[in-house]
C-alpha cells in the first residue's frame, strides 16, 4: 500500500476572540521530542501585534467595567474548562519533549493558579486601597484601577504555566493582554486559547500570538497604545531594549524575575498590583449645621 502523506496541523493566533491566520502568511515548523516535524505554527508579524493591540484596547473598557466578582466568576469558569481539557494540554507538552510528570504538574498548577486569582479578583482592592490621613475637613481615598492594554512574553521554560501565571494577574485586575507564546513550545498555549474561547471570557481580553521573540519584542514594547510591558524572562540586552522603547510613551515596565513558576513565589496579589494605577479621591466632610468643607 502507498505511504500516506502526513498532513501537519496548522496552529493559528488567537486575537479578538477569533483564530486568524497570520497576515504575513508565514509559518514555522515546530518539532516533536525526536526532532520530527510536528505542526505548522503562525510566524506572526508586527501587523499581527498591531491587530492584537487594537483588539485588547477595544475590549478594555468593557472588561474593566465588569464587577470584580464577575471577573472572578469568569476566571473560575476558565479553570473548569481547563480541567476538562487537561489531558489534551498534557499531551501537547509531552509530544514536544517535556516529561509526562512535569507536564501533568504544569497543567495542574495552571488550573490551581486560575482558582487562586479568581479568588483575588474581588479582594485585592481591599488590600491595596487606603484612607489617607489629611489635615482639613476632607476624606482622602486611594484605590487601584486597571491601566489598560498590556503586552507580555511567555517563557520557553514551563511554557504553559508561565503564560498562565503572567496572564492571570493582569486580567484579574481589569487589564487586557497581548502575549507572545513560547517560541519553542507553542502548542499548549494555542490549545489554551481554545479553552479561553469556550469559557465566558470576552473576546479581546486575552490575545495570544506565536512567532519569533527576536522579531516581535520591539513591536510589543514600542506600540504607542500599550500601557505596560511584562518583561519577565528577558536577558540583560533584551531588557535594556524594552526599557528604551517603552520610554517613548512612558510605559510601565514590570519584571517579576521568577525563575520557577512552580512554587509560591509564582503567584501573589502583588502581581495584580503591578499593573494597577492608583486613583486618589478627595471628598468633603459635612460639617455641623450643614456647612461643607472646601479646598
Amino acid at each position: 500500500m502507498p505511504t500516506q502523506i502526513s498532513v501537519l496541523k496548522t496552529y493559528k493566533n488567537y486575537v479578538g476572540g477569533q483564530f486568524p491566520r497570520t497576515e504575513s502568511g508565514r509559518y514555522y515548523v515546530t518539532q516533536d521530542a525526536k526532532g520530527k516535524p510536528l505542526a505548522n505554527v503562525c510566524w506572526s508579524s508586527k501587523k499581527d501585534v498591531r491587530d492584537a493591540v487594537v483588539a485588547a484596547r477595544s475590549a478594555w473598557s468593557g472588561w474593566s467595567a465588569r464587577s470584580a466578582f464577575n471577573r472572578g466568576q469568569i476566571l473560575y469558569r476558565m479553570a473548569e474548562m481547563l480541567q476538562d481539557r487537561a489531558s489534551c494540554l498534557v499531551d501537547d507538552l509531552v509530544i514536544q519533549g517535556i516529561k509526562k510528570a512535569a507536564a501533568e504538574q504544569e497543567v495542574n498548577l495552571s488550573i490551581e493558579r486560575m482558582i487562586h486569582y479568581a479568588g483575588w479578583c474581588d479582594k485585592f482592592q481591599t488590600l491595596f486601597s487606603t484612607v489617607n490621613p489629611v489635615t482639613g475637613p476632607f476624606y482622602n481615598f486611594s484605590n487601584p484601577e486597571s491601566m489598560g492594554a498590556v503586552t507580555a512574553l511567555a517563557s520557553d521554560r514551563q511554557p504553559l504555566l508561565s503564560l498562565v501565571s503572567i496572564m492571570l494577574p493582569i486580567i484579574a485586575g481589569g487589564n487586557t493582554l497581548v502575549i507572545l507564546a513560547s517560541e519553542k513550545y507553542p502548542l499548549a498555549s494555542v490549545s489554551l486559547a481554545e479553552v479561553l474561547n469556550n469559557s465566558d471570557l470576552p473576546g479581546g481580553v486575552v490575545n495570544i500570538l506565536t512567532g519569533k521573540k527576536s522579531e516581535l519584542l520591539a513591536a510589543l514594547a514600542d506600540h504607542m497604545d500599550v500601557n505596560a510591558v511584562c518583561a519577565n524572562g528577558l536577558d540583560t540586552t533584551e531588557r535594556k531594549q524594552v526599557q528604551e522603547l517603552a520610554s517613548l510613551n512612558v510605559k510601565r515596565v514590570v519584571n517579576w524575575d521568577v525563575s520557577n513558576w512552580n512554587d509560591s513565589s509564582g503567584q501573589s496579589p502583588y502581581f495584580i498590583q503591578s499593573f494597577q494605577e492608583t486613583k486618589t479621591t478627595w471628598h468633603p466632610i459635612e460639617q455641623i449645621g450643614g456647612a461643607k468643607g472646601g479646598y
